[in-house]
Parts: C-alpha cells; structure tokens; sequence
C-alpha cells in the first residue's frame, strides 16, 4: 500500500511530464533573416540547419532548442552579397562553418513566450532572447520564432563593414518551423 502511495504521488507531482520531441519538416519550415544596406531592406535564409526541438506549452522548464546552421548555405537573392557573407568580412565559413544557438531556459512575459539561450556565432558566445509562437494542430505544430541579434557583438562584418549606417547593426532573425510528433 505505501509503494502505491509513493507510485500516485510521483505521478501527481506538477512538471514530471516532459515535453514532445519534434522533428521539423523540412519543406515546409523556412530560418531566415532580414537588415538593410545602404537603407535598403533585405532578406535571406539558410537553406542548411537542423534542429532538435522539445517543446510543452504547459511545462517550459521541460522544453528545450538546439539548432545549427550551415552558414554557407545563406541566400539573399543579390549575388554580391551571396558571395561576400560566407566570406572572411563576415561570417568566415572556412574557419567557421557553423552557427549553433541552444536553448538555457524559457519564460513568460507579458504573455508571450521568450526562450532564452546562447548562440556561438564566428567563434563568439552571447546570450539571446527569442520571441517563441507554438500552435498545436492536427499531426503536430507550427512554431515561429523572432529575434535580433546584433552583428557587430559576434564580429560580422567589422573592419570597413563596420559603419551601421551602411549595413544595418540589428539583424533581424525568424524561423517558422513545421513540426510533427516523434
């Protein structure tokens, strides 16, 4: 009788759920980006990542990101700008071919969701908020995802790229990811 006991509390005890582990479907989900140049906005996207995503709206310290980037699959749709970004002035894909943001933790404010985590771009670690929109459908789930990062604290462009009049500070970053179940 006291195992039963102890087997019904375990059981009732708030966050013993975990979260759901999704796979993202490819085709359908899109990682991107959008700045400006010389006052002009525009946008690109990573056509290489992956990501692990555990996710339960109802329990966040049980959710969890972990994506990567192959920084040399960017696309602008302006092959100037195509060629230069993968290069040394910018990302530097030889030395560092890959950008990785994971999650630390997840939070409610104002009642929006923000997941909080560290992204390692070009070397450099720092820590970056996202703002996080999960929609439960049939089959699985949309999850979209908004934040800035600023270039210039990562080393993205500095040197004669530096001037944020000419190419914006603030990247803009957005990922809209369909999910289903594992």
């Amino acid at each position: 009788m006291k195992r039963l006991a102890i087997l019904l509390l375990a059981l009732a005890l708030p966050g013993a759920a975990a979260a759901t582990d999704y796979a993202v479907q490819p085709a359908a989900s899109t990682l991107g980006f959008s700045n400006t140049f010389q006052g002009e906005s525009f946008n690109g996207r990573f056509g290489q990542w992956t990501a692990a995503i555990s996710y339960d709206a109802t329990n966040l310290a049980s959710s969890k990101f972990d994506v990567e980037v192959t920084l040399a699959s960017v696309k602008t749709g302006d092959n100037d700008r195509d060629t230069a970004l993968p290069g040394a002035d910018f990302f530097d894909t030889a030395k560092f071919p890959k950008a990785h943001f994971v999650t630390t933790g997840f939070r409610q404010s104002g009642g929006k969701v923000i997941a909080d985590g560290t992204l390692t771009l070009r070397g450099v670690t720092k820590p970056v908020s996202l703002e996080v929109a999960f929609k439960p459908q049939a089959g699985g789930a949309t999850l979209d995802v908004a934040g800035t990062v600023k270039r210039l604290d990562f080393g993205v462009g500095t040197g004669d790229y530096a001037d944020t009049s000419v190419i914006g500070g603030d990247v803009k970053v957005t990922a809209h990811l369909q999910l289903a179940p594992k």
